[in-house]
């Protein structure tokens, strides 16, 4: 089979916006470029379309023109490395996804063990947020609630008492053991978002959770945070101001 029918045929398989490169069809090195200009014709013929540099996809076309891919593909190569998890979406990335912003950003946040300097990827802005707890496919969703937490400021297009309200109902629907393993992640996070996390959990009458993020704090830091104390009864306790 000619190495343009056999890339031909591999993308009609695929599904719509999913991102791939010449690496993903080239078995052999002398074939390398036969298969980027075989791509190359593809995007001028309107097949897929490119990504940036290297990357492309295969679009999904609407009376509106082709939609991007999801955030996810545009930047899989920084949330896993042969199919071990090196990083998850997050920050601005995930505050639409949770309820908290109807705004959608530009700006791809990723939290990751070890990160690097920003840099533009076609439209995006891709950003790092350090994470210092191991990350697995599990506790992502808990990590993603956390980050909220502590970056429960910068979210767009929303004030810190909205925010605080749809924390508090996203926080109240997890299964007990989620809420434990929530606490446990936070002992990694700065003071201020065990604060928070605390007093919400408070809130929610679930104080036998909220000892262990207490005994770590100091107890004569505040916390700034204003309009908290609109939503959550005992922010004097945790020194929330």
């Amino acid at each position: 089979m000619k190495v343009s029918d056999y890339i031909a045929t591999t993308i009609d398989r695929l599904s719509k916006g999913y991102v791939f490169t010449y690496a993903d069809f080239v078995t052999e090195v002398n074939k390398k470029e036969a298969v980027i200009k075989a791509l190359n014709r593809m995007v001028v013929s309107g097949k897929i379309a490119k990504l940036s540099k290297g990357k492309y996809y295969k679009p999904e076309n609407t009376p509106f023109g082709n939609l991007q891919p999801k955030q996810a593909q545009v930047v899989k190569d920084l949330l896993e490395d042969d199919g071990k998890v090196t990083g998850y979406l997050t920050g601005y990335s995930i505050y639409n996804q949770l309820g908290l912003t109807t705004q959608v950003s530009n700006t791809i946040q990723i939290g990751r063990n070890e990160i690097r300097p920003n840099f533009k990827r076609e439209r995006y802005t891709i950003s790092f947020i350090r994470q210092k707890n191991t990350i697995t496919k599990e506790n992502i969703p808990l990590l993603q609630i956390l980050d909220t937490v502590r970056y429960i400021k910068k979210i767009p297009d929303a004030t810190i008492e909205s925010s605080c309200k749809r924390l508090l109902s996203i926080l109240k629907s997890l299964p007990e053991k989620d809420k434990s393993t929530l606490v446990r992640l936070a002992l990694k996070y700065p003071p201020a978002t065990k604060a928070i996390l605390g007093a919400m959990f408070d809130e929610l009458q679930t104080n036998s959770l909220t000892e262990q993020l207490y005994k770590t704090l100091n107890p004569i830091s505040k916390y700034k945070l204003a309009g908290v104390g609109k939503v959550l009864s005992t922010t004097e306790k945790w020194n929330i101001v």
